[in-house]
């Protein structure tokens, strides 16, 4: 089982600190979640249904009818490598782990690359990448990944992006054309987790041709996501207001968050996480830890991603800790 953020149980034991003492930096999901309301009791009643209008809702947002819902998108993560025969897979690195490792348990051949025309070159037919990238919050246009997807295309391969982090700046997504004549080959990952901060709910979707979609619906079975999270899905992803009053506080917490980080290394930032590139990851996030602040540590290529706090006081911790920090000689 791989490391994830989030574990803050297992932190507030190691370190001997009550749990409710802690900031947990360490997810990149949105600290202030899509409110959701009361729901109708049936939900927990009634086995979820096809029908009840988040397919519609998730069409309308993402601007795609070719997709699956899916109780979060670790199970496409997991699924879609059972799609294909083994093959020798470009993925770009380093990233989302959980990738990696599916693919590589199902047979195939993984070529760890670190840029994407550097994965093209490599002339594999497949190529997975997270766009923005988790961990490194690099970001790529999407005018490279439609491109990229049409050079695949000709070579008969496909292109695979996790767009996990993506929802702040949909005008760079590619969600809406996977699957479509435009790009028959392209199979694009989403989540309600990170932007909409509803990790609990366990809600996903993957958008492809119509094929891939049938086996991993085959494959994963039926009512694959709670009745009661399928509601609270439907409803966030109709709800504008919410969704355009988000993209600008993320937008202004992600650069407060970055300014804060600065001094302090090489600072990359997506609208939801800033990752700080130092030599001394280890020890700033010991530094961190003993002051209840969890963040998210990569000893290789040293990095420390920092999700983004939320209440005043947070920010408050944060800034405090920093300003303790003396960097190792």
């Amino acid at each position: 089982m791989l490391e994830h953020g989030g574990k803050l149980r297992l932190a507030a034991q190691h370190y001997g600190i009550p749990l409710s003492d802690w900031v947990d930096l360490s997810t990149g999901i949105n600290p202030q979640a899509y409110p959701a309301p009361p729901l109708d009791p049936l939900c927990w009643q009634r086995l979820p249904e096809d029908d009840d209008g988040l397919e519609a809702a998730a069409a309308a947002y993402y601007g795609n009818e070719r997709l699956l819902v899916l109780p979060g998108s670790q199970a496409a993560i997991q699924g879609l490598p059972a799609l294909f025969s083994p093959v020798s897979v470009a993925c770009l690195s380093p990233t989302y782990e959980e990738h990696a490792q599916a693919w590589t348990r199902a047979g195939h051949k993984l070529r760890r690359l670190p840029t994407l025309p550097r994965a093209l070159a490599a002339a594999t037919p497949n190529v997975l990448l997270c766009n923005p990238n988790n961990p490194t919050a690099t970001t790529l246009p999407r005018s490279a990944l439609l491109a990229a997807a049409e050079q695949l295309q000709r070579r008969g391969g496909w292109l695979i992006v996790d767009e996990a982090f993506a929802d702040p700046e949909p005008d760079n997504g590619v969600a809406a054309l996977a699957g479509s004549a435009d790009a028959p080959n392209l199979i694009v990952l989403r989540s309600l987790g990170k932007f909409f901060g509803l990790a609990g709910a366990r809600v996903g979707f993957v958008f492809a041709a119509p094929e891939k979609l049938d086996r991993l619906r085959e494959l994963i079975g039926p009512w694959p996501v709670a009745h009661p999270s399928r509601a609270v899905a439907r409803l966030a992803l109709a709800d504008l207001a919410w969704q355009d009053a988000t993209r600008k506080r993320l937008a202004d917490s992600s650069q407060r968050l970055a300014d804060g980080l600065a001094p302090f290394g090489e600072v990359t930032r997506t609208a939801l996480f800033c990752t700080l590139k130092t030599a001394h990851v280890a020890a700033l996030f010991e530094h961190l830890a003993r002051r209840a602040i969890l963040t998210r540590r990569f000893d290789q290529p040293g990095l420390l991603r920092f999700g983004l706090p939320g209440p005043e006081a947070e920010w408050q911790r944060l800034a405090l800790a920093l300003a303790e920090w003396n960097t190792p000689c």
